[in-house]
């Protein structure tokens, strides 16, 4: 499995985020956001940030840095790496699995990202037998959105979503942010939408309004866990 930076805020986790890094960065750079978040303080909550694999990157001169799929032109939600792509869902779809052996059930699990990251949870989350708690997609597009229709599962449709982006952003416009969420709302996905003044990075109002909606998700799961007993 890919190497991961793993915090726990409590002994035992019955609660799991896995959180992936956009482009050229690491599993650490999401790791000193666990502290903020208040929903991981008042419940075992295990955070597993992978580094994604090294890989040559086509629009930086080909230079190899860690990279869940390979950026090929400047028209990044159409100059797709369909092999890129299905090489990092399967790598991450086998932390799911790992998590969900090891005791935390589906319904108690998030997937979460930013950039890179984010589009690959989204499109993994969405499009999974089994649904999660969750996802969380920050200033990101929808990977192969033209195909929707074919990979979104009943599951999917049933996952909620959280999506953020900066109306500055230079990197990732917001506009294709914009459009990946509208695109599923009409396709019957539950999308909590919003923006933020800032570029491609996440703010502290944002932080908050993301923690606010994992307490929910949690707290939910948590719900339906007692009912079940």
């Amino acid at each position: 499995m890919l190497e991961c930076v793993v915090t726990e805020t409590g002994p035992d986790p019955d609660h799991a985020v896995i959180w992936l890094h956009g482009l050229g960065a690491d599993g650490n750079d999401f790791a000193p956001i666990v502290p903020q978040l208040r929903c991981a303080q008042t419940r075992a909550v295990r955070f597993v940030f992978p580094h994604a694999p090294v890989r040559p990157v086509t629009v930086n001169g080909g230079m190899r840095m860690r990279a869940w799929y390979d950026i090929m032109g400047f028209e990044i939600a159409r100059d797709q790496d369909s092999e890129g792509i299905a090489d990092s869902l399967e790598h991450v779809e086998r932390l799911i699995r790992h998590e969900l052996e090891h005791g935390i059930s589906p319904d108690k699990l998030l997937l979460a990202g930013f950039s890179q990251g984010g589009a690959v949870a989204l499109r993994l989350a969405l499009g999974r037998e089994q649904r999660l708690a969750g996802t969380v997609a920050l200033s990101c597009y929808l990977l192969d959105g033209a195909n929707l229709a074919d990979w979104l599962t009943p599951a999917g449709r049933e996952t909620p979503v959280f999506m953020a982006h900066g109306t500055h952003d230079p990197i990732v416009p917001v506009a294709l942010g914009r459009d990946a969420a509208r695109m599923l709302a009409e396709n019957q996905v539950q999308v909590a939408w919003s923006e933020w003044p800032m570029q491609h990075a996440v703010c502290p109002d944002e932080i908050a309004a993301l923690d606010r909606w994992i307490e929910d998700r949690f707290s939910g799961s948590e719900s339906a866990g007692d009912g079940a007993a």
